[in-house]
């Protein structure tokens, strides 16, 4: 079973998980670390909770999501996991932090893409990969079912979605996205996004205004 471990990072306080098991591998989903005390608040956890990284993740690749994939990739010897639909978000994740006043150096190393529907097998753990496209074309949320909880990036929120006005984004299919391969997960499931605090898949069916 794997725990959660998340770090709001960046000017745009975006989510970052570290998915853990009781042997010390894990999982990096969304690495948003931008400034270098940032990215000390996660060497500093990995080392004292003394894990082992396995995986980079990507949900997707807008830039606040993605700030910090070339220092996790490089720091920890890891390659870049996302959907074939991102590539081209991730090349133009540099421009876009230009015009935000936030530049970085992108990821520019190997990529294994990821189905939209699958398996991710990690130790005695298993990922289902969803496709919940909307915000972005190739949008992937990772369901863990032993423990309950799902990363569903900038998907679906605490009483609220994804903003569908970027480029590749679309109202009609990420609420399509989120009701047919998202609310379908047992009511009790936890949902750790993207942005924001946590809730559950029961909270938003009966609560979230843009999906009752």
């Amino acid at each position: 079973m794997l725990k959660v471990k998340a770090f709001v990072f960046n000017p745009i306080q975006e989510n970052t998980y570290l998915l853990y098991n009781e042997k010390g591998k894990c999982i990096i989903i969304d690495p948003g670390c931008y400034y270098p005390e940032e990215r000390d608040t996660l060497d500093s956890f990995i080392e004292k909770t003394g894990l082992q990284c396995k995986l980079l993740l990507n949900t997707h690749c807008h830039l606040d999501h993605v700030f910090g994939n070339k220092y996790v990739a490089e720091k920890y010897g890891l390659k870049l996991h996302i959907n074939a639909k991102e590539k081209q978000l991730l090349d133009l994740a540099p421009a876009s932090g230009l015009m935000y006043n936030l530049p970085f150096d992108n990821y520019m190393g190997a990529i294994e893409y990821l189905p939209d529907t699958g398996k991710i097998l990690f130790e005695e753990a298993e990922l289902q990969i969803i496709f919940t496209p909307g915000h972005s074309p190739g949008h992937l949320s990772f369901y863990h079912k032993e423990a309950g909880f799902v990363i569903s990036g900038d998907a679906l929120f605490n009483r609220s979605i994804g903003r569908t006005d970027l480029p590749g984004g679309d109202f009609d299919t990420l609420v399509n996205s989120i009701r047919k391969n998202l609310f379908v997960l047992p009511t009790e499931t936890i949902v750790y996004s993207g942005h924001g605090p946590v809730t559950t898949i029961g909270e938003e069916k009966r609560e979230n205004p843009f999906l009752c």
